[in-house]
């Protein structure tokens, strides 16, 4: 049985070296064949020199070097993508997560009764402003998605490779990965595991609501039904309102005076269509996101142990690539 162990480097230079020995020694304890593919994302440190001195000292790794930053999501499928094993075990290279955790994955998916088991916390992490992001975006996706978010995930997961490979076929351009994760199906077992706070995290409230509008337009159809029905709810208001004020007229002689009125309806279906014409103009722009079908990332090379000299290196492929293609 072949294991694969995928991360991605992003500001990583002070883990990488202690990464790769803890998460080895313990795949060693599961199986001898092993294989650590360590996708660099454009990271602006010398995670990438740091990665090669481990791989020209150890040929189980496998660095994949994308031409630029692609974000964490895609350079996560980069990698699972390039994965061979009959196993996947997907976790982050700062060691906030523990690779030792892959132990216990493991025990865990000996049952046989699952093809997945992935961790969660048992409450989320961080401070005030942190947990604040995690609410309003989880809220956003609840009131406005088609289907809810699972909470507190973390990134470690154990996977066979029917699973990855089901998972990888998503062409989704803008997408959440714990989205993906649940919509693949199969049988998923969570298990409780500790994260560590020993870093900040880059996912800020802003970025968060980002990812949620992301998220929305590009897999909800309830918020395009929320707008359809406002709509209509302001139409029918005004055709009530309409009559009133027809009807009050015709049997008391009283007309509307002033202004007031006028402008302030003229503000409120301003700002109304604007904001509807936004919410459509953000679901077009995922439309044509969608439709230029551009790869996930760009693979500037592959470092593996058996590697051609840099002269016969194969030329950069696309994610799309590096199984076939669509």
């Amino acid at each position: 049985m072949k294991i694969s162990i995928v991360t991605t480097l992003y500001r990583s230079a002070s883990y990488v070296k202690e990464f790769h020995r803890r998460a080895i020694e313990t795949a060693r304890k599961i199986t001898e064949d092993v294989e650590l593919i360590m996708v660099n994302d454009g990271s602006p440190d010398d995670s990438l020199e740091i990665a090669l001195q481990v791989q020209r000292s150890d040929p189980r790794v496998v660095i994949v070097d994308l031409s630029r930053n692609f974000g964490h999501y895609k350079a996560m499928m980069t990698g699972l993508a390039h994965a061979s094993g009959e196993l996947v075990f997907l976790i982050d290279s700062d060691l906030e997560e523990q690779p030792e955790d892959l132990a216990s994955f493991y025990e865990r998916f000996r049952r046989d009764d699952c093809d997945v088991v992935y961790g969660i916390q048992q409450t989320r992490r961080g401070g005030f402003l942190e947990r604040t992001g995690g609410a309003v975006f989880f809220a956003l996706v609840d009131a406005l998605g088609d289907r809810p978010l699972p909470r507190n995930l973390v990134t470690s997961r154990l996977m066979t490779a029917a699973y990855v490979k089901a998972l990888v076929r998503h062409r989704d351009r803008e997408f959440v990965m714990s989205d993906l994760w649940e919509i693949t199906g199969f049988r998923q077992i969570p298990m409780i595991v500790a994260k560590l706070s020993s870093s900040p995290s880059t996912y800020s409230i802003w970025r968060r609501i980002d990812l949620a509008v992301k998220h929305l337009t590009t897999s909800s159809t309830r918020l395009l039904y929320l707008v359809f029905y406002t709509g209509l709810s302001i139409f029918i208001t005004s055709i009530g309102v309409v009559i009133y004020f027809l009807l009050r007229y015709l049997t008391n002689g009283i007309g509307v005076s002033g202004f007031t009125s006028q402008i302030i309806s003229l503000w409120f279906l301003g700002g109304l269509i604007t904001l509807i014409l936004g919410i459509l103009g953000i679901y077009m722009a995922s439309i044509l996101a969608e439709t230029k079908r551009r790869p996930y990332t760009i693979v500037r090379s592959v470092h593996r142990s058996s590697d051609p000299p840099a002269g016969k290196r194969m030329q950069p492929v696309s994610v799309l690539d590096a199984k076939g293609s669509e």
